[in-house]
């Protein structure tokens, strides 16, 4: 039986794979991801960011995270990555923001303006306009042609659609709330 209080967590190992070989279709989480399993370093901006992936989604546990990043990370703390990981599924000590649920795509636009890091760690993007650099499927096939990339072969497609999947977690968070609350 599921407690009432937590989110129905969907425990997909291909959807964690993906994930944590940069695969997810999403290039600031595949970039993150691949930094932190090249260098065991992460900026904190992209740790919010594919934690919140993560977590929110992909339903999956927080507790997969935390073993992912204490495994890789070159700065991990027990307490902080702990902790870190339980803020940003809602379910920590401090769970206010519960509801966050960062657009990749948004962050990406926001805090990777040129795209720098993500042609860094994700190449076979580099060609891309720097306007579809963040939404690889949102480019017309012709630059997606001329750029070599192929959605599915040279690069995944995206995993999982944004608005799909905050809904989705939203839902799933209303219920745990609401569990809380009765």
């Amino acid at each position: 039986m599921i407690h009432p209080v937590l989110p129905r967590w969907s425990p997909s190992r291909a959807h964690l794979g993906a994930w944590q070989r940069g695969r997810t279709g999403y290039p600031l989480v595949d970039a993150g991801m691949r930094e932190l399993w090249a260098t065991g370093f992460m900026h904190n901006r992209v740790r919010m960011v594919v934690a919140s992936f993560l977590v929110k989604h992909l339903l999956l546990p927080w507790q997969e995270g935390a073993r992912w990043f204490w495994d890789t990370l070159v700065d991990a703390d027990l307490a902080q990555n702990s902790l870190n990981w339980q803020w940003s599924a809602g379910c920590g000590a401090d769970a206010a923001p519960y509801f966050r649920i960062f657009n990749p795509t948004t962050q990406a636009e926001r805090y990777d303006p040129d795209g720098t890091y993500i042609r860094r760690w994700v190449p076979e993007l580099g060609k891309l306009t720097t306007q579809c650099l963040f939404a690889p499927w949102t480019a017309p096939s012709s630059e997606l042609r001329a750029a070599g990339v192929v959605l599915g072969k040279t690069y995944p497609a995206p995993i999982v659609d944004h608005a799909s999947a905050r809904e989705r977690a939203l839902a799933a968070l209303s219920t745990m709330r609401a569990g809380r609350l009765s």
